[in-house]
């Protein structure tokens, strides 16, 4: 499949400055967002079949410290949402049905959606595991009306995947990505090139992208509950309030972006971390769990055609007290073993061992391309390495990241 696109932030003083009036708008520009329903939920349901019209909960037991990954549409009816605490939403509703997550099977299932996508658009951004912008602009020649493309496209990945999406189609990712929200479940939105402003003024100002609690609640003391009252605001009384934030305020109110494709971008850094059930802390369960993080962050690189030179160690403790200390290499490395002996080191050094630990994480950063040579000294040492990660990776990748394992994270237990 080919490289997908990224999204970029635009820089500098054109950010967020409005287009001048002797600049063209992108009236013939067609941005397609598609937000696939209750993604983890509706995979479950491919193999649970008779879990359908029920309150469903992927996350975790209800009993654990976790979050809620995912909630069907029956189970948000009770007031259940992702990011809620397992806990939480069992108090909500004790009858739903909660499941622990595969995340390995999501990525199958989001990979099998993006191969659809690419049909339809050279440049496709995948911005999360179950959502992606396509940009059809150009298309129609090929294609046809873009609109009918998008009804077309929803189909076929309901048909060939039995998964459901909405989507949103608009002249600018912002406001396709609030269509698709406003479609969903299961529907498709069109809103006009010069409609944006009337789709988008009745809406609360919380449906914007990038307007969270806190900037909500500061726009509601301003008397400020809609996007039409803050697009009545002037620019400038918004920048004296909120500095540059309040330019991309006035500007998102109007439907336009702030960002741009960037095809074939990389990742700046990757990373995993995981919560433990219980809090820990001995070293024998803290290793194993470092270990298998590690490995999965290695594979990724490996999948990106790159390696890292800095490993960065994330540690929580039950006061929530959260450290980061990383170390940079020698070398640029994607190996699994060099990247756990740094972590593991890190961990040895800097962890308190009075307190229990909530969460432990691994993140690689100063990525770069391989070299094409090998280091001079313990070149076939270092060869066989590499051939054994791209064996494992092969195996990884047919059957399931925990197919194989290192030593070191074969302790791990199911309440880990």
């Amino acid at each position: 499949m080919p490289r997908l696109a990224r999204l970029r932030s635009k820089t500098g003083p054109e950010a967020a400055a409005p287009l001048a009036p002797s600049e063209p708008r992108r009236s013939a520009a067609h941005i397609l967002h598609v937000d696939m329903d209750a993604f983890f939920v509706s995979v479950e349901l491919l193999y649970r079949p008779e879990l359908r019209g029920k309150p469903v909960v992927v996350g975790g037991r209800p009993d654990q410290r976790g979050v809620v990954a995912a909630a069907s549409y029956e189970a948000r009816r009770f007031g259940i949402h992702s990011a809620m605490p397992l806990r939480t939403a069992a108090r909500l509703c004790p009858q739903a049905v909660f499941l622990e997550g595969r995340p390995q099977l999501y990525v199958q299932w989001s990979d099998r959606m993006a191969a659809i996508l690419t049909r339809y658009s050279p440049v496709v951004e995948m911005v999360s595991i179950d959502e992606a912008y396509l940009d059809l602009t150009g298309t129609e020649r090929l294609l046809g009306p873009p609109l009918a493309v998008a009804d077309r496209l929803r189909r076929e990945i309901w048909s060939q995947t039995g998964l459901p999406c909405s989507m949103g189609l608009a002249r600018t990712r912002l406001v396709a990505k609030v269509a698709s929200d406003q479609a969903k479940p299961r529907g498709l939105l069109w809103v006009p090139p010069g409609a944006e402003a009337a789709f988008l003024a009745s809406l609360p100002v919380g449906k914007i992208p990038g307007i969270g609690r806190v900037t909500e609640a500061a726009l509601a003391r301003l008397g400020i509950r809609t996007v039409g009252e803050l697009a009545a605001w002037p620019r400038e009384k918004l920048e004296a309030l909120f500095g540059r934030w309040g330019t991309a305020l006035w500007s998102r109110a109007r439907g336009e972006d702030v960002f741009e494709f960037l095809v074939d971008a990389e990742p700046k850094s990757i990373g995993h971390s995981h919560t433990f059930g219980t809090d820990v802390e001995a070293t024998e369960k803290l290793e194993p769990m470092l270990s298998w993080l590690c490995q999965k962050a290695a594979k990724r690189l490996r999948d990106a055609g790159l390696q890292a030179r800095t490993v960065t160690l994330t540690i929580r403790y039950v006061n929530f007290h959260t450290i980061t200390r990383r170390r940079t290499l020698p070398e640029p490395t994607d190996l699994d073993s060099a990247v756990f002996a740094v972590a593991r080191q890190l961990l040895a050094r800097h962890r308190d061992p009075r307190q229990k630990i909530r969460l432990i994480g691994v993140s690689l950063s100063g990525l770069t391309h391989p070299s094409p040579q090998l280091p001079l000294f313990d070149a076939e040492h270092r060869a066989r390495l590499y051939r054994l990660a791209r064996a494992t990776d092969r195996l990884r990748d047919r059957f399931g990241f925990d197919t194989v394992q290192w030593a070191g994270s074969l302790n791990l237990s199911e309440d880990d």
